[in-house]
């Protein structure tokens, strides 16, 4: 039998740890928990996400296959949501794929996220 893992968080390269720890703070209600300007951390108790700093990375091209990972949030108001975070600092790329009702987003630093509606 295969060992069994628990995941216990995400680290995304970052060029600003602190500011991007800030952004997904506020847009998922998490706590920072750590910050400094090479690595900060956000977490609810259960779930944390690292920022982890990287001054050479460079966001993919949207869309493109160099596209690694990306975050799915759910809301309960997707306009309301999409607005506050572009007012956080997130991007809204031209392209949106298909007809899911989902509206894809760019943090500040370029990582692309998934604003989903409440499921019906």
């Amino acid at each position: 039998m295969t060992t069994k893992a628990q995941l216990i968080a995400v680290t995304i390269d970052c060029a600003e740890p602190k500011r991007l720890a800030e952004f997904y703070a506020t847009v998922l209600g998490y706590e920072v928990q750590y910050a400094e300007d090479t690595y900060a951390g956000i977490g609810d108790g259960t779930t944390s996400i690292y920022f982890q700093q990287n001054p050479d990375r460079k966001p993919a091209s949207w869309p493109g296959a160099d596209k690694q990972f990306h975050l799915d949030v759910r809301v309960p108001d997707l306009d309301k949501a999409v607005q506050d975070y572009l007012e956080l600092g997130a991007t809204k790329p031209d392209f949106q794929p298909g007809e899911g009702g989902w509206v894809v987003l760019a943090d500040p630093e370029g990582h692309l996220f998934c604003v989903c509606p409440p499921r019906d």
